[in-house]
């Protein structure tokens, strides 16, 4: 690189560069990457910076979504007759050998766009547009006409005493186990709780769930939440809940988890009580940057922040961490920076979401409870769907857990909401939100032609029915 100032590193001085750039993006997220490469494959110069080569990619492909998605389906053909340990560490092996797969794809996604540079360190602002990255005996100063950041989230811990012992996890941790903890405590019942208790308890574990409040999913109506406990408690999952967790006891043989509800006694504790933002080396402040209380991004519903030419796309802006998210942030920054049709967040509408407990709970909308709340007259369609004779799919596979619920508004007959507890959950929720958001109705769903047998044919018996 050019305008190297200082001596040799060698000689035992920093050594330092410059360079300039068009857009300087921060992290190798969802959004950052898609951002880069498609600016990059425009013509536009584009510098990414990653500190951790663990984590090119992002968080999704390397310590969330796919990683974990994969240990679910291996925990879910486990046969009672293997052995837990063995079998469990052909599953983390298979895990990490899809990872490096999909790591080097995305080094080669942006390696290959002439345009868009990728430098390896850590980056601090400097200025609102200029960053200082450090890494090994070298120092590279980045000024970038236009800053994207990116950096996303990392395991928030909760501040309790004794979670720092050799028993205790966090969501990135725990995917790395060299053994099935005969009992495993979560700390947390969240999206990230519940998976890994359903993924463990087909692994072998004894999972209990500590759940701050009154149990799990209390945003969820009272017949989906019980079809959802129904499974996990099948499943060997018990959950202890109006219990704050006060510390955690590491002895000899166990971990006790200490609670306000009573001692939860574990070979492996798992804390899932969220995701900060990570940020903590950036300096903001020197980019005048400004945050919330917890510490995310502060943006608007174009994503700028409060710098000029200052954007911040995912998870560390603090709102929906999915990475469908991420992309759709990558689009509305892409429209400003190209002059392409103006989008932003206030756009979405209909945003499915997905919990890979086993099977997976898929929602999109407003719950019934949400819609009466805002006097809206409505019609609902649920059935368990064990008793769905038009969805002969989880038969054949041999789990029949779980409930179809849709909220359909009476007067316009159009789809409010829906929730699927089920096989498939995740993929036909699509459909749904792509009818909600094109204005499909009801009844257009309910007289479909679906393929046969599959999950989707249950919109034909449960909108049948509707009430």
């Amino acid at each position: 690189m050019d305008d190297r100032d200082g001596r040799d590193p060698r000689g035992g001085e920093l050594m330092t560069a410059r360079l300039s750039t068009e857009v300087l993006v921060i992290g190798w997220g969802k959004g950052g990457k898609t951002l880069a490469r498609a600016l990059g494959r425009a013509g536009r110069r584009v510098v990414l910076v990653e500190r951790d080569d663990t984590m090119i990619g992002g968080t999704c492909i390397n310590v969330a979504c796919v990683p974990t998605k994969a240990l679910v389906i291996q925990a879910e053909r486990r046969r009672p007759e293997d052995d837990p340990d063995a079998y469990l560490a052909r599953a983390i092996a298979s895990r990490d050998t899809l990872v490096e797969r999909l790591r080097e794809a995305n080094r080669q996604l942006l390696a290959t766009v002439d345009a868009v540079t990728l430098v390896r360190g850590e980056a601090s602002f400097t200025g609102p547009h200029t960053v200082r990255v450090t890494g090994g005996d070298e120092e590279l100063e980045i000024a970038g006409e236009v800053v994207v950041v990116n950096t996303g989230t990392v395991p928030r811990m909760p501040g309790i005493d004794g979670q720092d012992g050799p028993r205790v996890h966090d969501s990135t941790s725990i995917q790395h186990l060299d053994s099935v903890p005969d009992r495993l405590a979560i700390v947390g019942a969240g999206t990230i709780a519940l998976e890994f208790a359903s993924m463990f308890a087909r692994f072998g574990s004894a999972v209990t769930i500590i759940a701050r409040g009154a149990g799990i999913l209390p945003d969820e109506d009272d017949d989906v939440r019980a079809s959802v406990e129904h499974a996990l408690a099948d499943a060997g999952v018990a959950v202890l809940a109006d219990a704050s967790t006060t510390r955690i006891d590491d002895g000899p043989e166990r971990a006790t988890v200490v609670t306000s509800a009573g001692e939860v006694a574990a070979d492996a504790v798992l804390l899932a009580t969220g995701r900060a933002p990570a940020t903590a080396a950036l300096d903001l402040a020197a980019a005048d940057i400004r945050t919330d209380e917890r510490g995310f991004v502060i943006v608007d519903d174009l994503l700028r922040t409060s710098s000029r030419r200052v954007w911040a796309v995912g998870d560390v802006t603090g709102g929906q961490q999915l990475t469908p998210i991420s992309l759709d942030d990558s689009r509305i920054v892409h429209a400003q920076l190209t002059g392409a049709e103006e989008r932003n967040r206030a756009d979405r509408v209909a945003v499915p979401t997905a919990v890979f407990t086993t099977p997976p709970l898929a929602r999109v909308g407003l719950t019934e409870r949400e819609a009466r709340e805002r006097g809206l007259r409505v019609l609902v369609g649920a059935k368990p769907v064990a008793t769905i004779a038009a969805m002969p799919r989880p038969k054949a596979l041999g789990e029949t857990h779980g409930i179809i619920k849709v909220v359909v508004d009476a007067e316009t007959d159009l789809v409010l909401g829906a929730a699927l507890h089920s096989v498939d959950a995740q993929e036909v929720i699509n459909l749904v939100a792509l009818a909600m958001r094109a204005g499909v109705t009801a009844a257009e769903l309910r007289d479909g032609i679906w393929t046969h047998p599959s999950s989707t044919e249950a919109l034909n018996e449960v909108l049948g029915e509707l009430r």
